[in-house]
């Protein structure tokens, strides 16, 4: 199995303090990698490093070669952020947020079409499409934020904590689409506070704690993992 993305010996930076020491991962073609943890563990903090926004050591490969820490360049590479708190255009329509996420591509018939696989994914989003953005519900504005992502044509999809704040009904569709991305062959980077849901759907996952790789392994053994169980899933044999 190809490994896109792989990770090894990061170490991270806000300023000169150093929040990820060190941790070794990799994300396979096609599947959906899930990285769980408290808050303030530093998930975030691992996409935002791939991303090419924090100074970071160690190296971090792409397709088996290094990846470049110019953020324009990690974006024109496939790789797309959909940062946490969705961040979409007020002011703009749905529509024209889409078109924003396709800003690499200067091909108008291509960016309609891929305008349109979207709105297939999401009726709603069509119905909306000539409505302010920032007049959509919670949950059809997280939809808009992975839609515009996908409006890139990513190879991988770093998704920073997508189900923050929404209604348990919308959270499952979230969780929904996530899985038809990766069954259309995008590969997914997860970092997700709801570790129930998440592990349900993944293919591997890791658990970071205190910028440190705690745990990994598939989405099942995580779940049936008396300690996880009990850290993050609020369950477990005490």
């Amino acid at each position: 199995m190809l490994s896109q993305l792989e990770l090894r010996n990061l170490h991270a930076y806000y300023g000169t303090v150093e929040a990820i020491h060190g941790i070794t991962l990799r994300a396979d073609n096609g599947k959906i990698t899930v990285i769980i943890g408290s808050n303030g563990a530093g998930k975030t903090t691992v996409i935002n490093a791939i991303s090419g926004i924090l100074r970071r050591d160690g190296a971090i490969y792409y397709n088996g070669k290094p990846l470049t820490r110019k953020p324009h360049k990690v974006a024109a590479a496939g790789i797309i952020q959909v940062p946490e708190g969705r961040q979409i255009f007020v002011g703009l329509t749905v529509e024209e947020n889409l078109r924003l996420g396709a800003y690499i591509n200067r091909n108008s018939r291509e960016t309609r079409k891929l305008i349109e696989v979207q709105y297939e994914m999401f009726p709603l989003l069509k119905e909306r499409r000539y409505q302010d953005a920032g007049t959509l519900s919670g949950g059809e504005q997280q939809m808009l934020a992975i839609c515009r992502g996908m409006m890139a044509q990513p190879n991988v999809l770093l998704l920073d904590e997508p189900s923050l704040g929404l209604a348990p009904i919308v959270v499952a569709e979230v969780f929904t689409t996530i899985q038809k991305i990766r069954d259309s062959g995008v590969t997914v980077m997860l970092v997700e506070q709801n570790a129930k849901k998440s592990l349900a759907i993944c293919d591997y996952a890791y658990v970071i704690e205190n910028g440190n790789l705690v745990h990994e392994g598939t989405g099942r053994e995580l779940l049936e993992n008396n300690d996880i169980a009990t850290a993050y899933l609020g369950t477990g044999h005490h």
